[in-house]
C-alpha cells in the first residue's frame, strides 16, 4: 500500500471512531453530565449536523488551496475540536464541541476521495478510495469497541484523548507522506456549484440518503434486536458489533473491486438490492443466534460495499466539481443516518417489536435501488441525461 493512502486510512480511522463511539458512550456521558439518555443522544445528532454544514462549506472555502494543505487543515480542526470534547465541562459545551468536530468530516472524505483517485494506479481508482474508507471499517472493528471499553472502565473523556492522538498521528503522516498535488487553477466557484443543477446529482444524493438509510434503520437498533430477539447477553454486544465491523471491512474492499470492474451505478444498484435481501432475511432469522451472527456479518459487508462505488459515481458525475461532490456525498450519508434512525424508530413507537426497523431498512434500501435504476436509465438515454457519468 502507498504511504500516501495510509494517511487517508488513518484519517478515516479517527473520523470513524469519533462518529460511531458515541453510541456506546451515551450511558457514561449521561451519568457524568447528569443528563438523560435522549439528551445524550442529541450529541450524535449534533455531530451529524456538523457534517452536513461543514462538508460543502469547507470545500468551497478551501478548494483553491493544494489538497495536502486542505487535508492537514481539516485534520488540525478535527484534533482541536475533539480535544474540546474531552475537556467539555457541561452538556452545552459538549454539544457545541461535537457539532464543531463534525465540520471537517465530509470535507476530509470529499477532498480525500479526489486525492485517492488521482494518486491511484490506472484502473484502480475505486480500490484506492476504498482504502481511505477502510479507516471507517477498522474503526468499527477495533476503534469503537476499544473506545467503548475505555469509556466504560475509566472515563469517556479518555476515549476522546485517544481520538485526538489518532488525529495528531494522521496530521504528521499527511505532512511527511502525502505528495504535493497541485491546487485547482482558475477555479470557478459558480461553475462548480452548477453541479447542483444536474438532475443526476440529485438522484445520487437521494440514492445515498434513502438507500444507505436502510443500513442505519437496522444498525441504530441492533443492540435491542440482539438482546431482546436473538437472546444474546448485553456483554456480548461489543463482540457482535466487532463482527459487524469486520463484515464492513471485508465489504469495503469488495465494493472497491466491483466499482473498478463494473459501472459504479450498476454496482450501486446491485449492492442496494443485496442489502434489501439481507435485511429481509435478518427479519426472519434473528430468533436464531447462529443465523443472526452470520447475517450481521453479511449485512455489514453488503452495506459498506456500497461506499466506494457511490463515492466514485458521485465524483465521475461531477466533472470539475469533484471535491464539492465528494463532500456532499458524505453529508448525504449522514442524512441517511438521521433518516434511518428516525424512520426505523417509528414502528417501535407504534408498539411493534425490534425486528420492525429491519423492514423499514429493507424498504429504504429498495427505494435506493429504484433511484439507482432511474439513474442508469438516464445514462442510457442521452436525451434525458445531462452528464455522461459512468
Amino acid at each position: 500500500m502507498k504511504k500516501s493512502l495510509i494517511t487517508l486510512t488513518l484519517g478515516g480511522l479517527g473520523i470513524g471512531i469519533t462518529e460511531f463511539v458515541m453510541m456506546g458512550l451515551l450511558p457514561d456521558i449521561s451519568r457524568d453530565l447528569h443528563i438523560t439518555i435522549p439528551e445524550a443522544g442529541h450529541l450524535i445528532s449534533a455531530y451529524a449536523l456538523g457534517v452536513v454544514i461543514g462538508a460543502p462549506l469547507l470545500v468551497m472555502l478551501a478548494g483553491s488551496y493544494p489538497p495536502k494543505k486542505i487535508l492537514m487543515a481539516l485534520m488540525l480542526m478535527f484534533s482541536i475540536f475533539n480535544a474540546f470534547s474531552a475537556f467539555a465541562p457541561d452538556y452545552i459545551s459538549l454539544f457545541a464541541a461535537r457539532l464543531l468536530a463534525g465540520l471537517p468530516h465530509g470535507a476530509f472524505f470529499g477532498v480525500g476521495s479526489v486525492v485517492a483517485s488521482r494518486i491511484a494506479d490506472k484502473g484502480k481508482e475505486a480500490q484506492s478510495v476504498s482504502l481511505m474508507f477502510a479507516g471507517l471499517t477498522i474503526a468499527n472493528l477495533i476503534g469503537v469497541p476499544f473506545g467503548t471499553y475505555i469509556g466504560h472502565h475509566y472515563s469517556w473523556r479518555y476515549t476522546f484523548v485517544i481520538i485526538v492522538l489518532v488525529g495528531i498521528i494522521t496530521l504528521l503522516s499527511l505532512k511527511f507522506w502525502m505528495p504535493n498535488l497541485p491546487a485547482t487553477k482558475n477555479r470557478d466557484l459558480k461553475k462548480e456549484l452548477g453541479f447542483f443543477k444536474l438532475p443526476e446529482a440529485w438522484l445520487i444524493i437521494f440514492m445515498i440518503a434513502i438507500g444507505t438509510g436502510g443500513l442505519f434503520a437496522w444498525f441504530s437498533y441492533i443492540a435491542p434486536l440482539l438482546t431482546d430477539v436473538s437472546g444474546f447477553g448485553e456483554q456480548s454486544i461489543t463482540y457482535i458489533l466487532a463482527l459487524a465491523g469486520f463484515g464492513m471491512l471485508v465489504g469495503n474492499f469488495i465494493g472497491g473491486k466491483l466499482a473498478d470492474r463494473f459501472s459504479p451505478s450498476k454496482a450501486s444498484m446491485a449492492l442496494l438490492l443485496v442489502m434489501t435481501l439481507c435485511l429481509v432475511i435478518l427479519h426472519y432469522v434473528s430468533v436464531n443466534q447462529t443465523m443472526s451472527l452470520i447475517m450481521t456479518f453479511i449485512t455489514g459487508a453488503a452495506a459498506f460495499a456500497l461506499v466506494a462505488p457511490i463515492q466514485i459515481l458521485m465524483i465521475n458525475t461531477a466533472k470539475g466539481s469533484e471535491m464539492i461532490a465528494g463532500a456532499v456525498s458524505q453529508a448525504s450519508f449522514n442524512i441517511g443516518n438521521a433518516l434511518g434512525a428516525f424512520f426505523g424508530g417509528l414502528p417501535l413507537i407504534a408498539g411493534y417489536d425490534y425486528t420492525s426497523p429491519v423492514w423499514v431498512g429493507a424498504l429504504m434500501a429498495l427505494i435506493g435501488a429504484g433511484i439507482a435504476w432511474v439513474f442508469i436509465l438516464k445514462q442510457r438515454n442521452p436525451a434525458l441525461s445531462v452528464s455522461t457519468a459512468s
